[in-house]
């Protein structure tokens, strides 16, 4: 029996999400929420200031409640959602799990600053242009939360003294 390489395995569905933004969209969210939850849960064990653990308590809090959301509205479009971070989502947490005190809390800051940055561009994207009703909706929806931790977290940073690129 031939073996297919997985990169060709997978390329139909590249080429569906590639197709269909409001389903990318729909995705990117998923695995970013997921991800948003399993790192704000290592920054409140790790971090070494205060404010820092009380922003990853808000990330638990926050994203656990916007996937419930998205959760839901999946299961009413039929949507099937990746039920895990992404690859490169797993390798940063991986990469903050050996770092300690205020190496940790600059690296989850920036880090922070940077995916909050693309998260609000691309729920700014899909709430005004998404062709789905329930992916715009949801995205028009949780913007606010996300402009909300932006603003918290480049404040945070601007208090440590973090340069964000």
């Amino acid at each position: 029996m031939k073996r297919i390489p997985l990169l060709f395995a997978l390329a139909p569905l590249a080429a569906f999400a590639a197709d269909n933004p409001d389903q990318s969209f729909l995705d990117h969210a998923a695995q970013g929420g997921l991800a948003e939850v399993s790192l704000g849960k290592l920054a409140q064990e790790k971090a070494s200031d205060p404010k820092v653990k009380e922003f990853g308590g808000m990330m638990v809090t926050d994203h656990s409640a916007a996937n419930a959301k998205l959760k839901a509205l999946a299961e009413k479009e039929g949507v099937k959602l990746p039920s895990s971070p992404g690859m490169g989502q797993a390798a940063t947490k991986a990469k903050l799990e050996v770092l300690t005190g205020d190496t940790f809390d600059k690296s989850y800051v920036k880090g922070m600053v940077k995916d909050h940055e693309e998260d609000v561009a691309l729920f700014k994207t899909e709430a005004a242009s998404g062709k789905d009703a329930g992916a715009k909706s949801f995205a028009a929806a949780t913007l606010p939360t996300l402009e909300e931790h932006l603003k918290k977290i480049r404040a945070i940073a601007t208090a440590k003294g973090i340069k964000v690129d």
